[in-house]
C-alpha cells in the first residue's frame, strides 16, 4: 500500500503559529523531508518530535524527489516542510509533487502559516482581486524590466524578495511606479520586530534607508487607478 505525502506548513517566525493538525502529522509520519537538515531538526526539537529527516532543496531536488517517491511507494508516510511557511509555494517541492502525481501517490495539503495572506489583510487595500507576482529576478536590469511591465497591471500587486534586496527593490519601485504610489511593507511578520509600514513608495524607501531595514518582507503596491 502506498504512503501519503503531507504538504505541511510550519511557522514563518513565531513557533506558536504551528497548527494542531501539523503537529499531529509531524508526529505520525515515518519521515520528514525538509530544505535544510539543521533548520528542520531545530523545528522538530522545538516541538519535541524525533523523526528521520531527509533534505530536499534546490541543489538536490531531482535525486531527492526520486528517493522520497521510492519511500512513498514502499508504504512510508512523509511530511514535506520548508524552512518557513508553506512548502512548494516559493520553495522547493514542485518536482516531488509532480512525481507523486505521476505515480498516483495521494497528496494531502495542510493549511497553515504564510506571509502572503497576513500582509494582504492588514494592508488596508481592496483585496477582492490582487496580482501576485512573487519573486523578481536578482539581475538588476531584468528586475527593472519586470517592474516596468508590472506598471501596466492596474491591480494591487504583491512582490516578495530576499531581505538584502529590500532597499534596492523599494528604490526601483519608487523610480518605476512613481514616488507617490501608495504601498505597504509587511516586515518580519509574526516576529517580535514585526511592523507594517504604510505610505508612499518614497516614504517607505526613506524609512528603510534611515532604519537600515533588513529582514523578511512582503511588498504590496496599490497600482489601481
Amino acid at each position: 500500500m502506498k504512503g501519503k505525502l503531507y504538504l505541511t506548513p510550519v511557522p514563518i517566525g513565531n513557533y506558536d503559529d504551528i497548527t494542531l493538525r501539523a503537529l499531529k502529522i509531524l508526529g505520525e509520519v515515518n519521515v520528514v523531508v525538509c530544505e535544510e537538515i539543521k533548520i528542520g531538526k531545530r523545528l522538530l526539537n522545538q516541538y519535541k518530535i524525533k523523526k528521520e529527516i531527509l533534505p530536499l532543496n534546490e541543489h538536490n531536488e531531482q535525486t531527492a524527489s526520486d528517493e522520497v517517491v521510492a519511500l512513498l511507494l514502499n508504504g512510508k508516510n512523509i511530511a514535506l516542510i520548508s524552512d518557513a511557511g508553506s512548502p512548494v509555494f516559493s520553495d522547493p517541492g514542485a518536482t516531488l509533487v509532480s512525481k507523486c502525481l505521476a505515480n498516483q501517490i495521494e497528496i494531502i495539503p495542510l493549511p497553515g502559516a504564510n506571509s502572503l495572506i497576513p500582509a494582504l489583510i492588514a494592508s488596508g487595500f481592496n483585496i477582492n482581486r490582487f496580482f501576485y507576482y512573487g519573486w523578481l529576478s536578482p539581475n538588476n536590469e531584468r528586475r527593472k524590466q519586470e517592474l516596468t511591465k508590472l506598471k501596466n497591471v492596474r491591480e494591487v500587486i504583491v512582490l516578495m524578495e530576499t531581505p538584502y534586496r529590500l532597499k534596492q527593490l523599494l528604490r526601483d519601485c519608487k523610480k518605476i511606479f512613481g514616488a507617490r504610489k501608495n504601498a505597504v511593507l509587511a516586515y518580519k511578520l509574526t516576529m517580535p520586530e514585526e511592523k507594517i509600514f504604510r505610505g508612499t513608495l518614497k516614504e517607505l524607501y526613506n524609512y528603510a534607508e534611515e532604519k537600515k531595514l533588513k529582514g523578511e518582507f512582503v511588498l504590496i503596491i496599490n497600482n489601481r487607478k
